[in-house]
């Protein structure tokens, strides 16, 4: 008999059937768990009933100990059914075991397609939504605090001048340099060939003003400065400085990015021309020394070619190309998550989604004003 102070498990084995007698608890599981889960380590058929029309007493640990029993015999392909339940043990048996039906949908989970429309409208009404708004707020205050100086920080425009564009003055020069000689020189073999060295001339300064020179820039500006940018936002986020001037009645985008807008807008074209103006030197450079191009044939050439159309389209990309940086490094600031080392991801996260987002509207632009 079953003493009522101190609860007990009685099971037997009968052919295919496991006959339970007892309280089914936490107690009892304790106690008896592991001898049983061993006695049926062994157990060589292919199905097995649990008859429960004995049992006294359940609880959720006693319906979880049947549910892992019931997963160990399906890892080793035997079926197990629970027969015999009377009505209360079999309510308690619900409560506590979730239904077949919501463990295969759970399973198969969402095919797919299904997925790639999840995230998709998560996308489209989260960061799609959130980035838009965020360039509302910039534009918006980027155009009035033109006329409200006042409201300015001082000196943080040409702080942020000579941090985006001043700095930035020698890398951008030497590598529009080497993109200039390395595009003659890949050039002037086959432009050799066929007696047309002095279309060398069309290729470099057409391909700098109106690519290579903003689009240059603005990869070199997202790598240099838009980190920089990023991971100053994203450290003000994670150190709550934001939370900080929001509670000061202070704009965190008015404060921080608006004048970083302001500076990246002033000083980009002129980096892009100096791109273009040392891209074409070495041009120059490689045609005078590979293509026996002397400079005056070389100069008039290029004012032949050379529009000022040209010249406007490649400042026009440059402007948007700012705005898309400086954008997409404060939208990964602001939005920061992990403490630091969140900070160097969305770093990273912002670089590249800079970089991206360039090329897309380089080509959306190309398309526009060619």
């Amino acid at each position: 008999m079953l003493d009522s102070s101190s609860p007990q498990l009685n099971y037997r084995l009968v052919h295919k059937t496991l006959h339970m007698q007892g309280d089914l608890t936490l107690q009892t599981i304790s106690a008896y768990g592991k001898q049983l889960i061993s006695h049926l380590s062994d157990y060589p058929r292919n199905a097995l009933d649990i008859d429960l029309s004995n049992l006294q007493r359940l609880d959720s640990t006693g319906v979880a100990f049947l549910n892992h029993l019931k997963k160990n015999m399906h890892k080793r392909k035997i079926s197990l059914q629970i027969v015999n339940a009377n009505s209360e043990i079999q309510s308690i048996l619900s409560s506590f075991t979730i239904p077949e039906s919501r463990k295969k949908q759970k399973e198969n989970g969402i095919n797919v397609i299904e997925k790639i429309g999840e995230a998709g409208l998560n996308f489209f009404t989260k960061t799609f939504l959130d980035y838009v708004y965020l360039l509302a707020d910039i534009f918006y205050w980027a155009v009035v605090d033109i006329f409200k100086k006042k409201t300015h920080r001082r000196g943080e425009f040409l702080n942020q001048a000579v941090l985006i564009g001043v700095n930035a003055v020698p890398i951008i020069g030497l590598i529009s340099f080497l993109i200039g000689s390395v595009l003659a020189l890949q050039s002037a073999a086959q432009l050799r060939q066929f007696g047309a060295n002095i279309f060398i001339v069309d290729l470099i300064v057409i391909a700098m003003t109106r690519e290579m020179g903003p689009l240059l820039t603005a990869i070199m500006i997202a790598g240099r400065s838009g980190s920089a940018i990023a991971s100053e936002i994203a450290t003000m986020t994670v150190t709550e400085e934001i939370d900080a001037l929001k509670t000061m009645a202070l704009n965190p985008v008015r404060y921080v990015i608006i004048p970083k807008i302001h500076a990246s807008l002033i000083t980009m074209p002129f980096l892009t021309i100096l791109a273009d103006i040392l891209g074409i030197l070495g041009g120059l450079a490689i045609a005078y020394i590979y293509l026996d191009l002397s400079v005056v044939i070389f100069y008039n050439r290029m004012v032949d070619v050379l529009y000022f159309k040209d010249i406007v389209t490649g400042i026009i990309k440059t402007l948007v190309f700012a705005c898309i940086i400086v954008q997409t490094a404060g939208y990964f600031g602001l939005n920061v998550r992990g403490g630091a080392e969140g900070v160097g991801r969305y770093t990273t996260y912002a670089v590249v989604t800079s970089i991206f987002l360039v090329i897309l509207a380089d080509s959306i632009l190309g398309l526009i004003f060619y």
